[in-house]
């Protein structure tokens, strides 16, 4: 039930409800937060005081250390009980325990329970000042980098290199893009711009590759999961497949490469490079093949095969795709795309080259002798598979 139906059922004002939720109690005059600060109504001074043992002694959850565990480390560390001891007894890592004792230990080197407690207490209330929302020369440093088009991870190392011994100079990477992306305010909002080499104003989510979202409606069948034969070349019949662009992506060419034999087929795409158009284009050059050289197809994770399944229900032919970012995956199509560009450079408009002008440049690739064929030529390959089988 939302809080303003649940205030108005109990009979109390919605503002008291919310001072409820959040734990706020009321005195006269005066209210005091859970983490220990008071405001006065009539000053607004906002004092600190400590907060009750009964609240210290809470447990919030089970990876802090409750006031009692650290009664029985202070107990048990005065009896001369090691590191592994103490974790033993409370089921913690010897580490917590050694990082326990040296964080809150007295400056005569003396564990006292209560006081590391009270100690924790304080340092646990949030929201606390960013380090970057201070005025000082920490800030001055990392605005000053930023300008010089510094990554924060420059900027963190030179902060080490500049100021080897004072640990106030030190910040993370994380906690200025945090500066940057999510306070974004004062002279570290203007330098947002200009200071990544993205140049993004909002941060761009990094997910896992289980997390991503599907990059199709039809399931992809990754290249993972394609056959041993497949990828030893030992078999015949299965390609390699991409597109080539032109000016500003508004034409392209279908690229076909066969595995085994480098034999190169190529798709006239005059009007666009849809998925519809380059499902259509695909289905016409396998048209031409006989079933034995139907063996699969691997491609990229382009937008451009986004109809994969139709393809595969109409030729019988698998497609397979390469994990993101990873051209290796279709090399032998990688190597004959940069052939390719001999005839097509980059930056000039493909639709302007038909089918016959296709055909030509195919007709010459499968026609050039090959280091990796033994100086043989594809189609000479391509003959003897047709001839032999």
């Amino acid at each position: 039930m939302g809080r303003r139906r649940a205030a108005r059922l109990v009979g109390v004002n919605e503002r008291t409800a919310k001072d409820w939720d959040w734990g706020v109690r009321k005195t006269r005059g005066s209210r005091t937060y859970p983490d220990g600060r008071r405001v006065d109504y009539n000053t607004g001074v906002s004092t600190r005081v400590s907060p009750s043992l009964t609240a210290l002694d809470k447990e919030l959850h089970s990876r802090f250390l409750t006031l009692a565990q650290r009664e029985t480390i202070a107990d048990m560390r005065r009896a001369g009980g090691s590191f592994r001891a103490i974790g033993r007894a409370l089921g913690r890592a010897a580490s917590t325990i050694k990082r326990e004792i040296d964080n809150h230990a007295g400056d005569d080197g003396v564990y006292r329970a209560h006081a590391a407690h009270r100690a924790w207490a304080a340092s646990r209330p949030r929201p606390k000042d960013r380090k970057l929302v201070r005025d000082g020369p920490l800030r001055d440093f990392v605005v000053d980098g930023l300008r010089k088009r510094w990554s924060p991870q420059q900027i963190c190392h030179a902060l080490v290199r500049e100021y080897p011994g004072e640990q106030e100079m030190r910040v993370s990477p994380e906690t200025i893009y945090q500066a940057l992306y999510v306070q974004a305010r004062g002279s570290l909002k203007r330098e947002v711009a200009a200071a990544l080499r993205t140049g993004r104003a909002r941060r761009k989510p990094h997910r896992r590759p289980d997390q991503r979202t599907p990059r199709f409606a039809e399931g992809m069948v990754m290249i993972s999961e394609r056959p041993a034969e497949v990828a030893d070349r030992a078999v015949p019949g299965h390609w390699e497949g991409d597109l080539i662009m032109g000016t500003g992506n508004q034409s392209a060419i279908v690229t076909l490469v066969e595995r085994s034999t480098r034999y190169v087929m190529l798709g006239h795409l005059p009007g666009g490079h849809t998925a519809a158009e380059v499902r259509d284009v695909l289905v016409g050059l396998v048209a031409t093949l006989p079933a034995h050289l139907r063996g699969s197809l691997t491609w990229d994770q382009g937008a451009e095969m986004a109809a994969h399944k139709q393809f595969t229900i109409a030729t019988g032919i698998p497609v397979y795709f390469c994990d993101p970012h990873s051209p290796w995956q279709r090399g032998s199509n990688e190597n004959t795309n940069g052939l390719l560009r001999q005839y097509f450079p980059k930056g000039t408009d493909l639709s302007v080259h038909g089918p016959e002008d296709l055909e030509h440049v195919a007709q010459e690739l499968n026609g050039r002798p090959r280091q990796t064929l033994g100086w043989d030529n594809p189609a000479e390959r391509l003959r003897d598979l047709l001839t032999t089988t």
